[in-house]
């Protein structure tokens, strides 16, 4: 028999707060008094829809590496496994006598669904499952009307998010202090990590978006966010996906340095927030209308936008970025995601999927929500009569192409298309089509609007 059996073991599984500073649920764990087995999963679920070179695998490879230095520094050790969580939790009660799963939570659709599972394994076995808020700051139902119901409007929300912000005076946890303390608790044993060709994947040659997280660039971004040319945004995302970087960091900088900054991080909470009450969102409007809507089945038109080949400069330069180093300037995605939904008519879940598949800073919540308000069909969702103009959206943000320049050289030669569509055609095409989903107007054939 295992002689670990005879030894009481507290779990902390890892999963998007890949640090050991400020780390809410590993604070928790090394405080139970056991012997902590901290743990990561690769999970097989998740990993077999990913290409091969996925560069946000390499990325997660590294993290975990890292992690892995970090808690041997410490006196630990992460454990890490290739397989399904079901699977993984199976071995482990075979090999240990645990009293306690830990985890920081996870609102996602999928995770949700994963932890519902593990938690009865974990409680057949006889243990607690129990996990914690970590990567937001406001989850759930923290931030609701007063009568309990969610916010669907952006503002209100903020306001109240802001006021509670202010009473609650969030701190962050001690993990490594923990730790520290704790220093004969963590487990010594573990796996060498599985690289990524046993994985089954390959190293990316797209590089990791550089983290700015200096005072200058927070203090700066209200001024220079807009400007596509300029590398002037912090490239946090990924970082916050992967809880690499904690949230209360990010929000105590954001209140110190930039308002602008903060709205935007409260928008990521208030996308969590929906996602979590309307977990339908990922494959159906909000605004119910919608699943009418007329979008255009046309092949060839998504490929042209997917490659950066639309004739506008503006676009293509966007999704040429996208696909050159998984990061696409927040102006150019409501420019690329409007030029698809409707100069195109394309429906916003081909947008949605194929950003989904390329960008480093995917985080579903904010992905669905972002495309759903591009498109018009989401909670405090742009107006359907807002269709960006890129020729305008380019002067005003790029005047001197600089960013054109950089993604597409070719304008103006022989060799770059021409315009897919006529800007003032297709913006006609959409408001027609539009008001008739939203006034309920007659439609014709096969429930199509008569354009």
């Amino acid at each position: 028999m295992n002689s670990a059996i005879a030894q009481n073991f507290t779990v902390f599984w890892f999963r998007r707060d890949l640090r050991i500073d400020d780390n809410h649920g590993l604070k928790l764990a090394f405080e139970q008094g056991q012997t902590v087995i901290p743990i990561f999963i690769f999970d097989r679920d998740i990993l077999k829809s990913l290409d091969r070179d996925d560069a946000r695998v390499s990325f997660l490879h590294q993290a975990v590496t890292e992690l892995n230095k970090s808690l041997m520094a410490h006196g630990s050790r992460l454990h890490v496994y290739h397989g399904k969580p079901l699977e993984v939790f199976g071995k482990l009660f075979k090999q240990h006598k645990i009293s306690a799963v830990i985890a920081n939570e996870d609102y996602e659709p999928y995770a949700t669904k994963r932890d519902a599972e593990v938690s009865a394994l974990v409680r057949t076995n006889g243990a607690e499952f129990r996990t914690v808020k970590d990567h937001l700051i406001y989850a759930k139902a923290d931030v609701v009307k007063d009568d309990q119901s969610p916010y669907k409007v952006f503002t209100p929300y903020s306001r109240r998010w802001l006021a509670r912000f202010e009473t609650d005076k969030i701190s962050t946890y001690a993990s490594l202090k923990a730790i520290q303390a704790a220093a004969e608790q963590g487990s010594k044993e573990g796996a060498e990590i599985p690289s990524l060709t046993e994985l089954g994947f390959s190293p990316s040659k797209v590089p990791v978006p550089e983290l700015k997280m200096e005072n200058g660039v927070i203090k700066a971004y209200a001024e220079t966010r807009d400007f596509m040319a300029k590398d002037s945004t912090t490239k946090i995302g990924v970082h916050l996906r992967f809880g690499t970087v904690s949230v209360r960091q990010a929000v105590r900088l954001a209140e110190k340095f930039s308002n602008i900054w903060l709205k935007e991080l409260i928008w990521r909470e208030f996308f969590q927030m929906i996602l979590f009450h309307f977990p339908s969102t990922v494959n159906h409007p909000f605004d119910p209308k919608f699943e009418k809507f007329p979008w255009r089945d046309e092949a060839a038109d998504f490929k042209k936008w997917s490659e950066g080949m639309t004739g506008y400069p503006i676009v293509d330069a966007g999704m040429r970025e996208l696909n050159a180093t998984g990061f696409m300037h927040n102006r150019a995605r409501m420019i690329v995601g409007s030029f698809l939904c409707k100069h195109l008519l394309l429906d916003w879940r081909l947008g949605e999927r194929y950003f989904a598949g390329k960008l480093f800073d995917f985080e579903l919540a904010s992905n669905v929500g972002n495309w759903q308000w591009v498109s018009g069909c989401g909670v405090d969702a742009a107006p359907y009569f807002r269709i960006f103009n890129p020729a305008l959206q380019t002067k005003r943000f790029d005047k001197d192409h600089e960013y054109i320049k950089r993604w597409v050289p070719e304008v103006g030669t022989s060799r770059y298309p021409p315009a897919m569509v006529d800007h003032e055609f297709a913006r006609r095409r959409a408001l027609l089509a539009y008001e008739a989903i939203k006034t309920s107007k007659a439609l014709g054939p096969k429930g199509k609007p008569k354009l």
